[in-house]
């Protein structure tokens, strides 16, 4: 068995993983994931009160919400922020950029543009702005299709549209 023969590739180093299981009895999900390339991305809805947050799993492929943060202001934003970086350290950033229905850019792209400033120190890795028209909309459309209400759980409907901001980015790079 040459398993050199695989190991150029990320699907060769996955392959000769699964070769080895069979004969060494490792676990091969441990293996897997050390061998493949972390591919999470951190998708965030930014507002002045709550930032919602949502990621993939390490392939990049599957979006789920995260949490949302309850800020006081950008720094505090920032700090909270920082901590999520750190523990879940995303190959690349997903950020809701507020543009109006006609494409133009709103007050509050300024806001994003700042935080995103202000953010920069403590992530050095590709940031995407995209365009979150409506995702706050279709976050509380999929929680009445799931036959629950709204109400005064603003946080579930942030970070369920930080969800939605994700797979419009997933989708959107194929």
């Amino acid at each position: 068995m040459n398993i050199r023969l695989f190991s150029k590739t990320a699907i060769g180093r996955f392959i000769a993983h699964l070769i080895l299981f069979d004969f060494t009895g490792t676990h091969a999900y441990h293996s897997l994931m050390n061998a493949l390339p972390d591919k999470t991305i951190l998708a965030i809805d930014y507002g002045r009160r709550r930032i919602g947050l949502a990621k993939t799993d390490p392939m990049g492929i599957i979006a789920s919400a995260l949490e949302t943060l309850e800020v006081k202001s950008v720094d505090d934003g920032i700090d909270k922020l920082k901590a999520v970086l750190e523990e879940y350290e995303p190959s690349t950033v997903v950020v809701g950029y507020p543009l109006h229905s006609s494409g133009d850019k709103s007050e509050m792209c300024e806001e994003v543009d700042s935080f995103l400033e202000k953010l920069k120190p403590f992530y050095d890795g590709p940031v995407h702005k995209i365009d979150e028209h409506g995702s706050s909309m279709e976050a509380k459309g999929l929680i009445h299709a799931h036959g629950k209400k709204v109400g005064k759980k603003k946080k579930r409907v942030d970070r369920l549209a930080a969800v939605v901001i994700l797979q419009r980015y997933l989708d959107e790079i194929g």
